[in-house]
């Protein structure tokens, strides 16, 4: 059985962590078919967003400590295992379409890094989601610092990276590592109505959107505007796609964005 379940259906790819007995940890076995779900999803035009969800009772629980157990003592083989994670995290951040966390259940550790690679989230109110490597003697490894602080700001980064608390889902949206929080029943249609709001979007203008937000990250404003400017020409002057969004404004209709 696959550790990582892909559909893609109307624009929209489903990318599933499938070891529901281990809580989804991130297993060796599970990176290997996480990159393949994603290569698979950046190779296909029709998708337009991506979401990434757990099976079972976690969204989450981060790197797998049978493993990480076992290669303490086998200190190089650690090492690689840092980098492949290191790794992973990046494809799924660098995905050129908008990504979505679905957080159900358990969102810790390498799971929190896993959701702060994902350009949105929305999560279950009662889901519980914390780094809670401090809790253990150990520190955050896959970009889940960083990240973290990227995306609350320091102070209330550095609070839940030295305390390990965990946070429920509505606490996560009051600070912003979550966009928003909703009833445990409600999670599927709010992912759905998010996902449905960008399957019509032009997958190039989201690509190069997804690319001037990334470049104006922490940079002086001039360098952000530059950047900007050039994902904008760029896009302009090799996707016929500006033009159909200008042509069925005028027309007063719905564009046409097929690749």
């Amino acid at each position: 059985m696959s550790n990582v379940l892909l559909t893609i259906d109307k624009g929209v790819a489903e990318i599933r962590l499938n070891r529901p007995d281990a809580l989804n940890s991130l297993s060796l076995e599970l990176l290997d078919d996480l990159e393949a779900a994603l290569v698979a999803v950046r190779a296909d035009s029709s998708v337009r967003v991506a979401v990434i969800s757990g099976a079972g009772r976690a969204f989450c629980t981060g790197g797998d400590l049978k493993t990480i157990s076992r290669l303490f003592d086998v200190w190089p083989e650690y090492v690689k295992y840092l980098y492949r994670l290191t790794e992973v995290m990046c494809l799924v951040e660098d995905l050129p379409i908008p990504t979505i966390a679905r957080v159900h259940g358990y969102a810790l550790a390498g799971g929190l890094e896993l959701l702060l690679c994902c350009d949105l989230a929305i999560a279950t109110e009662g889901a519980r989601i914390g780094d809670q490597h401090s809790n253990f003697g150990l520190i955050a490894g896959a970009g889940g610092i960083p990240r973290l602080v990227r995306r609350i700001g320091k102070q209330s980064a550095s609070e839940l990276l030295f305390t390990g608390r965990w946070l429920t889902g509505a606490q996560a949206a009051e600070v912003g590592i979550v966009l928003k929080a909703v009833p445990d029943a409600e999670i599927d249609a709010a992912i759905n109505e998010l996902a449905a709001s960008l399957t019509s979007k032009s997958r190039m203008g989201l690509t190069y959107t997804k690319r001037a937000i990334a470049a104006g990250l922490d940079v002086p404003l001039e360098t952000a505007l530059n950047e900007e400017r050039s994902a904008l020409l760029e896009y302009f002057s090799t996707s016929p796609h500006p033009r159909e969004g200008v042509r069925a404004f005028i027309e007063k209709r719905e564009p046409n964005f097929d690749d």
